[in-house]
């Protein structure tokens, strides 16, 4: 999954803001440390906190320019986005998704949620089976 990250550069440092994001903002003092802080960012803005009921918004097409670049979200970070994404847009509650899936327990669907989570074949089938629009392309995309 990529975002898109405007660049600017001030006399003494670089700047970034992604595009999608309002408020994702980063700097930095050369371009290189720039790009990394730009992925630190991302996915600190991505990643909310459990109980939030903020939701970013997917990522656009843009056009590419001189100084928009394309950051990658770790793909774990946007595998538990995308889960929790489609929950949050079939108006489900983890307890509702963990049923719908199969699961005995919540804390099984929980860890979809979580950067920690490794799903088996099992499990992003069912993912697709409750979300069908989930894309498992989008969530590797680099």
């Amino acid at each position: 999954m990529q975002y898109h990250f405007k660049i600017h550069k001030d006399v003494n440092m670089f700047w970034a803001e992604c595009i999608e994001l309002p408020g994702c903002f980063t700097q930095a003092d050369n371009r290189k440390e720039l790009l990394i802080n730009m992925q630190e960012a991302l996915s600190l803005y991505i990643e909310e906190d459990v109980d939030s009921k903020d939701l970013a918004p997917l990522p656009k097409k843009i056009k590419s320019a001189k100084n928009i670049v394309k950051v990658s979200l770790e793909p774990q970070v946007a595998f538990a986005f995308l889960v929790r994404y489609w929950r949050f847009k079939y108006g489900l509650t983890q307890r509702q998704a963990a049923r719908k899936m199969g699961f005995e327990k919540i804390y099984s669907y929980q860890r979809l949620e979580t950067r920690r989570c490794n799903p088996s074949l099992k499990t992003i089938s069912m993912i697709k089976k409750v979300y069908p629009e989930f894309s498992l392309d989008l969530a590797i995309t680099i």
